[in-house]
């Protein structure tokens, strides 16, 4: 499973507008202010999203809980978004969990708190790097 090819579009948008907030910022600060300056970069570019997004889990077609998104991308490509010093495994668990109460299939997850920033894809069925290759 691969990011699907309009996805991969947007991705690399969103991947630059990290890089670009990362380049300016560096590492060091906490995860809201990464959120809060990659908006405001997504915004420049025209990209739209929802920061925040509260999203329900079901269970046996009951609602048992909610995540919440940091950014949800053009209703399509999940963001989340990490100050942390390694990312582990449990962080892409939570971010599948996010693809499969969305059912949607493409998400990043960027720690800002790397030299440089750590990108990571992540499909329902696999983590891809940054240029698509299984982890």
């Amino acid at each position: 499973m691969s990011f699907a090819i309009d996805n991969k579009d947007l991705s690399g948008k969103v991947i630059a507008a990290a890089v670009a907030v990362h380049r300016e910022l560096g590492p060091g600060f906490l995860e809201s202010i990464y959120e809060a300056a990659l908006c405001l970069e997504l915004d420049a570019l025209g990209i739209p999203y929802e920061r925040q997004k509260t999203i329900p889990v079901l269970f046996r077609s009951s609602i048992v809980g909610e995540h919440r998104l940091d950014l949800l991308v053009e209703e399509k490509l999940i963001v989340e978004l990490k100050a942390v010093a390694d990312l582990d495994k449990m962080h892409f668990s939570i971010v599948r969990s996010y693809l499969k109460a969305t059912n949607l299939q493409d998400a990043l997850l960027l720690n800002f708190a790397t030299m440089p920033l750590t990108i990571k894809r992540v499909g329902c069925q696999r983590n891809l790097d940054a240029n698509g290759f299984s982890l």
